[in-house]
């Protein structure tokens, strides 16, 4: 895979990160809930960017 292609990638993961942080905030009113959603999805993007 080229780096285009990873930072493509990296940056279509962006958008559930930014729009699911706000979402899961708001439901559960708590930073900490907020960024464990946001770990996970930075370790599945990290998953399949390492992948070959």
């Amino acid at each position: 895979m080229t780096i285009s292609g990873k930072i493509g990638r990296l940056i279509v993961f962006g958008v559930p990160v930014i729009i699911g942080g706000g979402i899961v905030y708001y439901f559960s009113h708590s930073f900490p809930a907020m960024f464990m959603y946001e770990i996970i999805l930075a370790f599945t993007a990290l998953g399949f960017i390492g992948k070959n």
